[in-house]
């Protein structure tokens, strides 16, 4: 029985390091050759933190920049039965629905839930709704349509190899689709109440790394999404900076507002990428992790204690134990490096168990041998 179990196990995770290598390899693929510019990883230990530098003369490497999904051959497309009630052309977002998918493998759907399947996810519900806008005039479905358009939606993606529960992995509601309580969603309302043309230069295409740090295109969006949550209050106090804290949920309610309009101006293919871009830059803010209780390591590391081994067996175990909940990027193995050092820190251990117990960034997620590099972020 033990001996079915680890093969099963060994096999599991062939297939996790085999999906993590394909997932990483098609962003790749799909990603501009400005992001490998310059750089060239010489040594792969687990302590070799910085990329060297190679000279800018260096031959850039070959990308097949058309290669088909490498998973495309693994999955099992289905004609799923439609409720012929949404109004959301899944047609014209085909090679959308099709990335979400994959990125939804229902394998893997729980393990890449926070860093690849929720985000992808939600940007094409954002993208759905903002194409459809084009037609209808309006930036929301109405809680009747809600419904069968969800539900049309998780049937063309289980039909296309994505899990079955991905409302429950990814926190998906009907409301997602509507305008919830942000009191605009016409799209003539929309573009009378922001500077809609200052928006779409801010977001129409972002950079990456530089919006996450500069917020331009984040904070567009947010001064638009406090216009349209002010018209709830009164209408002729259009003033953000007295925007109440009360007002929160409907600010976030109209942030989504305000995508689906971007969404609506962008094709789908540039949509996603600023969605993307987006959502990453609130993703790396937080560990996902949660910490269980830590007293057995407290008990084997603290200061007192000189037995290394017992010490190092707690930690592995403990780390081991975090690493199993969920695939997370480099920024978010930093964030969850330091949670953990700072709760050990409050059981007074003070040693540096990272260095004595070789604990690295890829300990603390799924993807040993996949995108979490020992390099910087």
């Amino acid at each position: 029985m033990s001996a079915g179990v680890s093969l099963k196990h060994r096999v599991i995770m062939f297939l996790l390091e085999l999906f993590v290598f394909f997932a990483c390899f098609r962003e790749c693929l799909s990603s501009p050759l400005d992001h490998v510019k310059g750089y060239m990883l010489t040594d792969r230990r687990a302590d070799a933190f910085v990329p060297e530098i190679t000279p800018s003369a260096s031959p850039q490497p070959f990308l097949p920049l058309l290669a088909p999904s490498p998973l495309s051959p693994f999955t099992n497309s289905s004609v799923p039965k439609l409720s012929g009630l949404c109004i959301l052309n899944f047609t014209a977002a085909q090679s959308l629905m099709s990335m979400t998918s994959i990125d939804c493998w229902a394998a893997f759907a729980p393990l890449l839930a926070n860093v690849i399947c929720c985000p992808q996810l939600h940007a094409t519900l954002v993208i759905l709704v903002g194409q459809s806008s084009k037609d209808t005039g309006v930036l929301a479905l109405n809680r009747t349509l809600a419904n069968p358009c969800l539900s049309d939606i998780e049937k063309v993606l289980e039909g296309q190899g994505a899990g079955e529960n991905l409302k429950q992995i990814c926190s998906i509601h009907p409301s997602n689709l509507t305008e919830a309580s942000c009191p605009v969603k016409d799209v003539d309302e929309f573009e009378s109440t922001v500077n809609s043309s200052e928006l779409l230069a801010s977001c129409e295409k972002i950079d990456p790394v530089k919006e996450c740090c500069d917020q331009v295109c984040q904070g567009a969006i947010s001064e638009a999404a406090i216009r349209l949550a002010l018209k709830a209050s009164d209408p002729l106090n259009m003033d953000v900076p007295h925007v109440l804290p009360e007002h929160s949920t409907r600010v976030n309610d109209c942030k989504t507002v305000v995508l689906r309009w971007l969404a609506s101006k962008l094709d789908p293919y540039r949509a996603k990428e600023v969605l993307r871009g987006l959502t990453n830059c609130n993703v790396n803010k937080v560990c996902p992790l949660v910490f269980p209780n830590m007293r057995h390591v407290a008990n084997s590391c603290w200061n007192g204690i000189n037995n290394q081994t017992a010490c190092c067996d707690a930690m592995d175990s403990y780390v081991s134990h975090l690493q199993k909940q969920t695939l997370i990027t480099n920024l978010q193995a930093l964030d969850c490096a330091t949670s953990l050092g700072l709760k050990l820190q409050k059981y007074n251990i003070t040693r540096n168990v990272y260095s004595q117990c070789h604990i690295s960034l890829k300990d603390f997620s799924l993807q040993v041998s996949g995108c979490l590099l020992p390099s910087l972020p």
